[in-house]
């Protein structure tokens, strides 16, 4: 009884904790952030001091706190549900084999196989082919097709896999970056998903307790083609594809992928421990002192607020670094041996909250100094798979399950720390680590599913690809580097993949491998507001010139056009932004074509820097083209936005040198970053796009493409 009360609470506490990034996103000052600095200048930090966390801003998502379990009330609802469905249950599955054969039925494929590799590039993928570095890759294209595949506009990851599901453009499925702007404060809002408080609590002296349900929305409209294939019984088995948080219910299994959150609530905040004093001042993570004892050291991890107490402290756990023979970390009941450069295992984590409560989490400590100074890296403390504090999967057991069938494993969207190698926390070969580290554990739920499914759809996406393209594109043509064959290597390890897929594939098998876009360097940032400062579409207040982030100190009475977020461009609407003063119809019309006319072949000294600007009402048709962006714009190779407009900054300089790490990207003109697109059979559609994989999918299974779709399938001559 004991159990079931403190189930009962932990339920409750799940509601409330939804309550934590809804305060955060109306918050003047949001928990999204990006830095100016050079990721190769050490920082430092003021003892006792710690940096306010924040998260990368190309996968900033929902937080930690979000969940949807119901109220006491509802848990006990379900409790029945749950018996009465167990007794069912022989009924069920016998209707369920039935029908199941009736769906394929018309299928010509007993399986198919989507095998995703996060931004392959053509360019690259076709130059290690011709040298014969990529044997498997090499093999589909001989003995089936290759082609290169069309992204969306823009070419970010949320967008293009939103397609790849749905077989739609961004405007009938809502993503069009990874954020949005509030049309009231004009700050970021994300883009996948959005939390509803729960509308009543009970207070009891202290302590807050929700009596309603928070609910969460996945943001992304349209059905993806499993859901399809599901209502025809035909079961897919869906791994880490993007904007899957909140996981879509349908008759398969799916394990969530991009802004899933940490358990903080960010999309991931490391925790540096570390002996060293002065002033940190990290974009995606925390500085913390370490406490000197007599045979070690001694620190506290943070966790998430306590939610059931008004004004509730975050939760920490203590721990010790004992030397006595070798650095070791004692937390919880745990002992873990320290060794320089190596992570250890996943370690389990309780952060007890009030009543009773436990909040299950995972991470994993790593080494990086020992003398002079000594240093400790924690990754971002993750949701525990067989404990999810929020819902990470359909069916609810499936990540239990795969946890217990292959070891704990990663939550994270995006779970390659690229913000602790920026901001020099962890260095290259240690990225890499971690990196390798998390696509094994891929690789096992993929063979998994591929073992166990003899009919119906395995869908996995990899997305190492692109975190070691991102941070790693800077040593690509620099032959004396030591890092300078990292991403030859990279695509030989995906290849490798390829060959597993390959394996499990029959003459009723069609295997798929692609990518959502390609990859191009990026050295250089534009700041477009700096832009429109300077040519008087926005205007900042007493005549300054520069701005603070999400918009701060922007006289929005003159202001005509803004940029925020990677891929597009804004003008300040009346009737749709709280403060628009551009009157829709001709007016808007006007200043649309005026901006493609001025940014279109925008110089850099010599070079290019945009290449081409598109309206977006001519991109787009669909019910959601009002939640667009006026314009999308189209960088040239080596340029972007700059760090400091994507979170809505006016700087000094519209042109700035990209210091960072993060040296490689595709937020340019998607005509210059196609993906790639492999198949062990025959296709002859002509120029595919990413929006043909679902129609294509629906129609090997012999089910019709709903007319909403408006993707093609890839055998124009069968369909």
């Amino acid at each position: 009884m004991r159990k079931l009360f403190q189930s009962a609470l932990f339920a409750l506490w799940l509601c409330g904790a939804g309550l934590s990034l809804q305060r955060g996103l109306q918050s003047p000052h949001p928990p999204v952030s990006i830095a100016r600095h050079s990721p190769a200048l050490k920082p430092t930090f003021r003892a006792n001091a710690r940096s306010t966390p924040a998260v990368q801003l190309a996968y900033v998502g929902p937080g930690a706190g979000f969940a949807f379990l119901g109220s006491f009330l509802s848990l006990l609802a379900g409790f029945f549900l749950s018996v009465a469905s167990l007794l069912a249950w022989p009924f069920r599955m016998v209707w369920r084999l039935v029908r199941r054969q009736e769906g394929f039925r018309n299928a010509q494929v007993k399986k198919v196989i989507f095998l995703g590799l996060d931004g392959l590039d053509p360019r690259l993928t076709e130059k290690f082919m011709q040298e014969g570095k990529l044997p498997n890759l090499s093999k589909l294209k001989e003995q089936g097709s290759y082609s290169r595949l069309r992204t969306t506009f823009p070419a970010l990851s949320p967008v293009a896999w939103s397609t790849f599901a749905t077989g739609v453009n961004p405007a009938k499925h809502n993503i069009f970056d990874f954020l949005n702007r509030n049309m009231k404060s004009y700050v970021p809002e994300l883009a996948a998903a959005q939390v509803h408080k729960p509308s009543r609590v009970l207070k009891l002296g202290k302590y807050r307790i929700p009596l309603s349900t928070a609910q969460v929305e996945l943001k992304r409209k349209s059905q993806p083609f499993w859901k399809l294939l599901g209502d025809k019984q035909i079961g897919s088995t869906i791994i880490r594809v993007p904007i899957t948080f909140p996981p879509d219910k349908f008759n398969g299994r799916l394990l969530s992928a991009m802004s899933t959150p940490d358990l903080r609530g960010t999309q991931g905040s490391f925790s540096q421990f570390t002996t060293r004093i002065g002033e940190a001042t990290f974009e995606s993570g925390s500085r913390y002192p370490l406490k000197k004892t007599a045979n070690g050291y001694e620190g506290s991890l943070e966790g998430p607020e306590d939610l059931l107490i008004e004004n509730g402290a975050v939760m920490k756990i203590p721990f010790r670094l004992t030397m006595d023979k070798q650095p070791t970390l004692e937390i919880g009941d745990e002992s873990h041996p320290l060794v320089p450069g190596v992570y250890t295992p996943w370690v389990k984590l309780k952060f007890k909250a009030s009543l009773g409560i436990k909040v299950n989490g995972i991470a994993r400590f790593l080494l990086t100094e020992t003398e002079p100074h000594f240093s400790l890296y924690v990754s971002p403390i993750q949701i525990d798979p067989e404990k999810p504090a929020l819902p990470i999967s359909h069916p609810s057991y499936y990540a239990a399950y795969l946890a217990k069938l292959l070891g704990t494993y990663s939550t994270l969207g995006m779970a390659e720390d690229t913000w602790a190698l920026n901001e020099g926390v962890i260095d290259e070969e240690e990225f890499l680590k971690q990196s390798y580290l998390l696509m094994a554990e891929r690789e096992g739920m993929f063979r998994n599913a591929l073992e166990k499914t003899r009919r119906g759809v395995v869908a996995c996406v990899f997305d190492t690809s692109d975190r070691v393209q991102h941070m790693f594109y800077r040593f690509l043509h620099d032959e004396s580097h030591p890092y300078a064959r990292t991403i030859e290597d990279l695509y030989q390890r995906m290849d490798k993949l390829v060959g597993i897929a390959l394996l499990h594939a029959d003459a009723d098998t069609a295997v798929f491998v692609l990518s959502d876009h390609g990859f191009c360097s990026f050295r250089r940032g534009i700041n477009l507001n700096s832009w429109l400062r300077d040519h008087g579409y926005l205007v900042l207040n007493d005549g300054a010139k520069e701005s603070g982030r999400y918009f701060k100190g922007v006289d929005w009475s003159r202001t005509r056009a803004y940029t925020l977020g990677l891929g597009g461009l804004y003008l300040n609407l009346k009737g749709r932004e709280a403060q628009g003063i551009v009157k829709p119809g001709e007016e808007a019309e006007a200043l649309r074509k005026e901006l493609i006319e001025k940014l279109t072949g925008l110089m850099d000294g010599d070079t290019v820097g945009i290449r081409a600007v598109y309206a977006a009402n001519e991109l787009y048709r669909g019910p959601y083209v009002k939640e667009a962006p006026d314009l999308i714009v189209g960088y040239n190779e080596g340029y972007r936005t700059s760090w400091d407009a994507a979170v809505g900054k006016v700087s000094a300089d519209v042109f700035e040198d990209n210091c960072k790490a993060w040296s490689g990207d595709h937020s340019v003109d998607p005509i210059l970053v196609p993906g790639v697109l492999f198949s062990n059979r025959k296709f002859d559609l002509e120029n595919p796009g990413i929006e043909d994989m679902a129609p294509t999918a629906l129609h090997l299974f012999g089910v019709e493409k709903p007319a909403w779709m408006e993707g093609r399938v890839l055998f124009v001559e069968q369909a």
